[in-house]
């Protein structure tokens, strides 16, 4: 496994935002852990290693959450995520880690403006459905080739202004099933391997104990300020990301 103090440093705080995302309570911040990993080794590589710990707090995450999900919502958005994590194994080879994470990064600050600038009003329709089934499949993608499958969905998502519980079990489930699904496609890579899986291993405590502290929170945190970080996730995010293509 990579027994290097610096990677620690910055993987043991990238494990407990994936556990923390997970749980719901600060969902906006997850995708910031590939790009905080890859200060000390390759995007290919760190998304590898966030793999297991994604599944492992999906699983903690769905146990606690998996009877609050909107149904409906899941039905329409997870076909799209799994297309966009079968276009995200085609096209891995072909992209550069850095070209999609500035892609991704700039998305994500355009959605936030576009929220932030147009908010919408208390008696706006919902968005229409096939703008959820398009960015379900970015969410794929984002997620296949970075674990930041987070902004795109989260632009459909947010203005339905579902209750922060239902939030938080519906983006659980959407993305547990997308991200098992990232097993195979990983192995067929060469990203799966024993340096990888044990160096996840080693991890795996500070990503679970993410999840038990944001379970707790996200029951007891007001829906203002629940969607505030989500905000300010997606902020930190689209600007790590923005920086990391442009650099």
């Amino acid at each position: 496994m990579i027994d290097d103090l610096w990677f620690y440093a910055a993987a043991i705080p990238a494990a407990l935002l994936i556990g923390l995302s997970k749980s719901g309570f600060a969902t906006g911040f997850g995708a910031l852990a590939v790009p905080l990993l890859a200060l000390s080794v390759p995007v290919p590589q760190a998304a590898a290693i966030m793999l297991p710990l994604l599944v492992a707090s999906d699983a903690v995450g769905l146990a606690a959450l998996v009877r609050q999900r909107d149904r409906g919502l899941i039905r329409l958005l997870l076909p799209a995520g799994l297309l966009g994590v079968g276009i995200g194994t085609l096209l891995f080879g072909v992209l550069p880690a850095r070209a999609v994470a500035g892609l991704v990064g700039g998305l994500t600050l355009a959605f936030l403006a576009i929220r932030v600038l147009f908010p919408p009003h208390a008696d706006a329709p919902p968005p229409p459905r096939w703008l959820g089934f398009v960015l379900g499949a970015v969410s794929g993608f984002t997620s296949f080739v970075a674990h930041a499958g987070s902004p795109p969905i989260g632009f459909y998502v947010l203005p339905l202004k579902l209750k922060p519980i239902v939030f938080a079990a519906t983006m659980s489930v959407f993305f547990a099933a997308v991200n098992l699904s990232k097993w195979v496609p990983y192995a067929w890579l060469g990203l799966i391997d024993r340096r990888n899986m044990l160096t996840a291993l080693v991890l795996l405590p500070a990503a679970l104990l993410g999840v038990w502290i944001g379970v707790r929170l996200v029951k007891r945190v007001s829906p203002v300020l629940f969607y505030r970080l989500f905000h300010v996730g997606m902020l930190l995010t689209g600007l790590k990301l923005l920086w990391d293509g442009l650099r």
